[in-house]
């Protein structure tokens, strides 16, 4: 077994906003490529994602990233991990595109020169040098996805937080970004609670009520979510519905 610290290690994370519990005694490292997060509407997966971002500080508990303390490190969580969110215009400030690859750069304090460089390369990457001065707003919700993910990936980050990308996009704009998706050669964590999403992700967890309910490879955890699941759409009480 290797001695190298994982990758991804939040310790005992707890979030009460309010005294809500939110999130209860969140454990868990990892080092794989490909991980899944499972869950219903209002079980905690968004804020999860938002404190592995290091967007939301944690009441009790601890979240490093490739060692760094996320929330107390501002500038090496940038530099370590990027999250897509499930509407891009939660994400895009700037009105046009280079502004928006450059924003994240400058943040990180890079010189000038890299910025520059960083935003051609990525748009060059993605044959879309030609969009570097469009208007964000005149794009489609598809193509404003494309452009959170290449603001992510131009600061080159070891792990990518994925909060429902694909909500609202139709069919083939849902599967080019998938391809997109696929290639990207960094550690990537998916939020759903469609279990086709990850059923060929290296693990996958889910989340109930806050908590880790199951931990494993996809073949175990996704039977048992999908059972659970069905199980409590079957049900006449509608007061179990989650908003």
């Amino acid at each position: 077994m290797s001695d190298e610290a994982p990758l991804i290690a939040l310790r005992q994370v707890s979030y009460a906003p309010g005294g809500a519990n939110v999130l209860s005694d969140i454990d868990f490292a990892a080092s794989e490529r490909r991980i899944g997060i499972v869950g219903r509407n209002g079980s905690g997966k968004t804020t999860l994602a938002r404190v592995m971002a290091g967007l939301v500080a944690p009441d009790s508990g601890t979240v490093r990233i490739a060692g760094a303390d996320v929330v107390a490190d501002r500038k090496a969580a940038l530099a370590l991990v990027g999250i897509l969110f499930q509407n891009p215009d939660h994400q895009i400030i700037f009105p046009t595109v280079a502004e928006e690859l450059r924003f994240g750069l400058l943040q990180m304090r890079l010189p000038e020169e890299e910025v520059d460089a960083r935003v051609a390369d990525v748009l060059a990457r993605f044959d879309r040098s030609h969009w570097a001065e469009a208007t964000v707003h005149t794009m489609s919700q598809g193509q404003r996805q494309l452009v959170c993910l290449m603001a992510v990936l131009a600061m080159a980050p070891q792990v990518i937080i994925l909060d429902e990308p694909f909500s609202g996009l139709d069919i083939p704009t849902a599967l080019q970004l998938e391809r997109r998706l696929a290639a990207i050669d960094c550690t990537v964590i998916q939020i759903t609670h469609d279990p086709r999403m990850v059923a060929d992700h290296d693990r996958v967890l889910w989340i109930e009520n806050g908590r880790i309910e199951e931990d494993g490879p996809p073949a175990s955890v996704l039977p048992v979510f999908e059972a659970r699941m069905h199980e409590q759409g079957a049900r006449d009480d509608r007061t179990d519905l989650a908003g």
